[in-house]
Order: C-alpha cells, then structure tokens, then sequence
C-alpha cells in the first residue's frame, strides 16, 4: 500500500513537472478564441515572428475595438522573455485603455 502511494506521488509530481516545462508560466487564449479584429492583427503581424515571438491580448468585447488590446513581443532572442515582455507590455495598455479583462498570451492550437 505504502509502495503504491509513494508511486502515485511521484507520477503526479513528474505529471506537473512536465507541464510546467511545456507550458506557459502565463494564463493563455487559443488564437481562434480572440476577437476578429485581434485575430486580424495577429495575422498581420506574423510574417515578422521568429519561433521566440509571443503576443498578450486583452478584450472586453467582441466588438469594440476600443476595448481590445494586443501587444507582441516580436524580436526577441528567447521565449520566456519575449513572453513576460508580451504580458508587460499587455498590462500597461490594458491600464491605459481601461480594459477589465485579463491579459492572457496568444497561443495557435
């Protein structure tokens, strides 16, 4: 039973341990789930993207674009840097365009 147990704890701590390292240390939002006018931006902008590039949107509407933000993080040597970078510069136009939904990096599943 003991055996058991200590089994279980260990294929739930690697289970986590892989997640964390595929994962991203940021809440994300599927690209298909942004607003049109989002979508659209990301699009754009894409042809400029390395494999290091990562994007942090934030929307209150579907409609409004007033109320949208996305900020990329484009030439960027490393991912995790380009993300944090993304969300940072996500959260200070958030704050200035009043936006009460949370910046989340784009992700394309």
């Amino acid at each position: 039973m003991r055996v058991r147990l200590v089994l279980s704890a260990l294929l739930l701590i690697g289970a986590a341990v892989s997640a964390l390292a595929t994962g991203s240390a940021h809440p994300t939002v599927k690209l298909k789930d942004l607003p049109q006018a989002l979508r659209e931006d990301y699009m754009r902008l894409k042809p400029q993207f390395n494999r290091e590039s990562r994007c942090a949107a934030a929307y209150d509407s579907h409609t409004q674009v007033d109320k949208m933000n996305l900020m990329c993080s484009i030439y960027i040597r490393m991912a995790a840097e380009g993300e944090r970078r993304a969300m940072h510069y996500c959260e200070e136009k958030r704050a200035e365009l009043k936006i009460q939904g949370p910046c989340r990096v784009v992700v394309e599943e």
